[in-house]
């Protein structure tokens, strides 16, 4: 029985569209090979609960195999990690989703993946350097934050650390975790880490990366604003020639 039916009440429509939606981005970040079997997890803020201690938040379960999840494999917990909807335990790394979502108003997601091109990194570089100007919606170089045991306070504290002012971060000899203002953005910023991880090990394999200076990176960001870049947008009409 569910933490909803356990109180008689129906679980409100905002409960069950959270569920699916992190069901679904499990299962697409498995598909798309950042998560594997049970390695990994995924949350969002549950929209209407407010901040504080209102706030809830629907979170993969510990044990799941990801690229399977269900809504029914999706728990949904309180600011202070109590089970509010469903049967099973949340991920054993709830303080970290639950510190990063506190710690920022402006995340309304959080994706922590052991996808292989980023645990490579973490386990070599103490920073991944910007290479390609996409890097930059993730705030500039993604530092790696110190080695803690896996689902404990001590890796909570530094992954929040790292990701102070960022999109991602990676977690040493660990893995990798990236944030959006929601759950689409969140999926998005663990791909494109994933890929700026693999470019850097390509470049790295040919020769000394050369990385873009603060200019060149204040110029794209620049560019980025002048030109909308990365929105859709209607194709401009074109001016009458004049007869």
């Amino acid at each position: 029985m569910t933490a909803a039916g356990a109180t008689g009440a129906a679980e409100p429509a905002e409960t069950t569209d959270a569920r699916r939606a992190v069901a679904a981005a499990a299962r697409r970040l498995a598909a798309e090979g950042l998560l594997v079997g049970t390695a990994g997890n995924v949350s969002v803020r549950v929209p209407g609960g407010g901040g504080g201690e209102g706030a809830r938040v629907a979170v993969t379960a510990t044990g799941v195999v990801l690229a399977d999840c269900s809504p029914d494999d999706v728990t949904v917990v309180d600011a202070t990690g109590r089970v509010v909807a469903g049967d099973l335990a949340p991920t054993s790394e709830l303080d970290l989703h639950l510190g990063v979502l506190a710690d920022r108003p402006d995340v309304g997601a959080v994706v922590h993946t052991h996808a292989p091109w980023s645990t490579a990194v973490a386990c070599v570089l103490d920073e991944l350097p910007v290479l390609h100007y996409q890097q930059l919606l993730l705030g500039g170089s993604v530092p790696v934050a110190p080695y803690a045991t896996f689902g404990t306070p001590e890796l909570a504290a530094s992954v929040r650390g790292a990701l102070s002012g960022r999109q991602a971060a990676l977690m040493a000899n660990h893995g990798s975790l990236a944030v959006g203002a929601d759950l689409a953005a969140a999926v998005e910023h663990a791909l494109l880490l994933e890929w700026l991880c693999a470019l850097h090990h390509r470049a790295a394999a040919l020769g000394s990366p050369r990385e873009l200076s603060p200019e060149q990176q204040v110029a794209v960001v620049e560019a980025a604003i002048a030109r909308k870049y990365g929105a859709t947008r209607p194709v401009e009409p074109t001016p009458e020639e004049p007869r």
